[in-house]
């Protein structure tokens, strides 16, 4: 019965000829791919490339019939002359074959020192003997164009280095040449003499300089260089290095800016490239390039310099060369920064004979951008003035009277100046034993009157500071265009570390770049993230109270009218604060100048690392920084800043 009854359901499947009984049509499975076959010609092909990629050439050499006697120095001359550092291969495709013979086509990419990636397609040809296949190489395998006797080579250059340029596109460097002063060490007749007047004109450690010649592989006449100069700077010190047995001097090409040492940490430097500067930047570049050594030469590198562009051809045994493989260059582009020649200028001036280290800032008090950066000592690469952090001392009242200001205190309230206060068992004292009494806080504030503050601020909520100082940036990252370490404001750990706080000291640190945004900041109402590039974007801000801002600027013009810095009351329009850093352990102890300050749009921080008192050694140098603004000559303001 269940015979006949399958029989029957199938027949009137077939005569209804239903849908559900139709056999349902399948895709054709696609053919296997077929597997390289042990010891077969493609097996052998990519164990050669393999070993070819190695750069094992005694591998290799083992997979040929009647290899060349000179197959390994084809490879090493292959290599050399190509600049080869790395080869890489595809899968292969075996092209043909039949009983005795077999074409395997490969592709492989050569990578090339300081050009790049040479794509190559090749065959590979294979022969069957005694069950066994070998390669028979030739030059072919290189490139299909090669023959015996042909040989490769490469040419490669780098088209001109494009410029910086300040905020108006004006280049901030130039061609030119410096003088390289070295020494031949088979022509010094006193080591010492050379040590000590190349330390004394030119700063340069004896120490270095002699090492420099106890070196046993150094040549005798091989030129030992220790400093480059510029053409002016050269002929005055000619007279008195030239008569020293063993001095030499050599011209090279170089970028010079407008003036020796004008913003000379900003920019930075081009030189010889060095094995660590060669390991950080890689491709395209290899030794005895010109690259930026420092500064935003070295940022913008890739920028500046494009790429370079070379060729890869064959040379001919029979003589002339083919064209193999062109590798198309980049010109370099130019980076417009926000210098600008006439601040940057000032800033050189203000600290042209300042022999401590020193730094001056000057930014755009509406945008943040960076007017001008000046490090000092101009021999030193240390840019103090954007990677150096110290405690802003009284310039941080800033952000301390911000919070005061925001909690019901005005400029005239009445406030309380003793000699001295405690706060958590530890006693705090004004800077020079000042006694105000009762006072305005205004007055407090232009004498810069530390227990005031201390007693004022210890009131408050700790997180009113912590966040008065988020709004002037602490804390907040942010790109210059250059490494900076900006400003830190670390939640503090008890009482009297709130205090130390609250007067600029404790564990807060700020560069000068970062103070000059602070000052600015409190003069606008807007805090903005400073940047030295002019095509980056805007970075962080933040805003103020606009009744907060009016107060703060009260109080920044009370300092200069009346205050720590009344010498500078003869400028119109000059805002700002003083600030004496006290660090280290000597009794007493040791002290950083600062002056922050805000003129025609400009905010500046000039700050003196061990200097002392900032009304007395910080504030000059502004004072002289702004005269040199305002000399004739200069370009002036633009119009409506505040």
């Amino acid at each position: 019965m269940y015979g006949r009854a399958v029989i029957s359901w199938v027949g009137l499947c077939l005569l209804l000829l239903l849908p559900a009984c139709a056999p349902r049509a399948t895709k054709p499975a696609a053919p296997p791919t077929p597997a390289v076959v042990p010891g077969g010609a493609e097996d052998l092909a990519l164990r050669y490339l393999d070993a070819w990629a190695r750069n094992d050439v005694a591998a290799q050499r083992q997979m040929l019939v009647d290899a060349p006697q000179d197959f390994d120095a084809q490879h090493a001359r292959w290599r050399q002359d190509l600049g080869v550092i790395a080869s890489r291969f595809d899968p292969v495709v075996l092209e043909s074959q039949d009983a005795t013979t077999a074409v395997v086509r490969f592709h492989g990419v050569h990578v090339l020192r300081g050009l790049g990636d040479w794509e190559v397609e090749s065959r590979l040809r294979f022969v069957l003997r005694n069950k066994r296949w070998s390669l028979r190489w030739t030059p072919e395998v290189f490139h299909p164009d090669a023959r015996p006797g042909d040989r490769f080579g490469r040419t490669r250059s780098w088209g001109p280095r494009a410029d910086l340029l300040d905020a108006d596109g004006v280049p901030l460097t130039v061609p030119g040449e410096v003088i390289r002063i070295g020494v031949m060490p088979g022509r010094v007749k006193d080591r010492a003499a050379v040590a000590n007047v190349l330390q004394s004109q030119l700063g340069v450690d004896p120490a270095k300089v002699l090492a420099a010649l106890n070196v046993s592989s150094a040549q005798p006449e091989q030129f030992l260089a220790f400093i480059d100069v510029r053409p002016e700077r050269y002929q005055q010190l000619r007279p008195v290095l030239a008569p020293v047995p063993g001095i030499f001097f050599r011209k090279r090409p170089a970028r010079l800016s407008p003036a020796e040492g004008f913003a000379a940490h900003t920019l930075g430097r081009v030189g010889d490239i060095t094995a660590e500067a060669l390991q950080a930047l890689g491709q395209p570049y290899q030794p005895g390039d010109m690259v930026g050594l420092s500064g935003l030469e070295r940022a913008q590198e890739r920028t500046l310099a494009g790429r370079p562009s070379g060729e890869v051809r064959l040379q001919r045994r029979a003589g002339g060369s083919e064209l193999l493989y062109r590798f198309d260059g980049e010109p370099g582009r130019a980076v417009r920064t926000t210098l600008r020649m006439d601040v940057q200028d000032a800033a050189e001036a203000a600290l042209v004979d300042v022999t401590q280290p020193a730094a001056l800032v000057a930014v755009d008090t509406k945008t943040g951008e960076v007017l001008a950066m000046a490090s000092r000592p101009l021999g030193e690469g240390w840019h103090r003035a954007l990677m150096g952090r110290y405690p802003p001392a009284s310039t941080f009242k800033l952000v301390t009277a911000t919070a005061l200001l925001e909690n019901g205190l005005k400029p005239d309230s009445r406030v309380d100046c003793p000699l001295e206060v405690t706060v958590g068992r530890k006693r705090f004292r004004n800077f020079e034993s000042e006694v105000l009494g009762v006072t305005t806080l205004r007055r407090t504030f232009a004498l810069s009157c530390n227990t005031t503050f201390i007693q004022l601020s210890a009131k408050l909520d700790p997180r009113v500071l912590e966040d008065a100082a988020r709004r002037f940036g602490f804390g907040v990252p942010y790109d210059v265009g250059l490494p900076s370490p900006g400003a830190t404001f670390p939640p503090p750990k008890d009482d009297a570390e709130r205090a130390a706080d609250a007067m600029g000291q404790g564990r807060v640190l700020v560069t000068p770049l970062h103070m000059a945004t602070v000052v600015s900041a409190a003069a606008t109402g807007v805090w903005h993230a400073p940047r030295l590039l002019a095509d980056m974007e805007p970075g962080p801000e933040a805003r103020l109270n606009p009744s907060t801002t009016t107060m703060l600027r009260d109080l920044m013009r009370a300092v200069v009218t009346d205050g720590t810095a009344k010498s500078a009351a003869s400028i119109p329009g000059l805002m700002g604060k003083t600030g004496t850093a006290e660090f280290g352990t000597s009794v007493p102890p040791e002290t950083h100048a600062w002056f922050v300050g805000v003129r025609d749009g400009i905010g500046f921080a000039v700050f003196v690392e061990g200097g002392g008192v900032g009304g007395r050694v910080a504030l000059p140098l502004a004072i002289r920084f702004l005269q040199a603004l305002d000399a004739p000559g200069a370009i002036a303001p633009p119009a409506g800043r505040m």
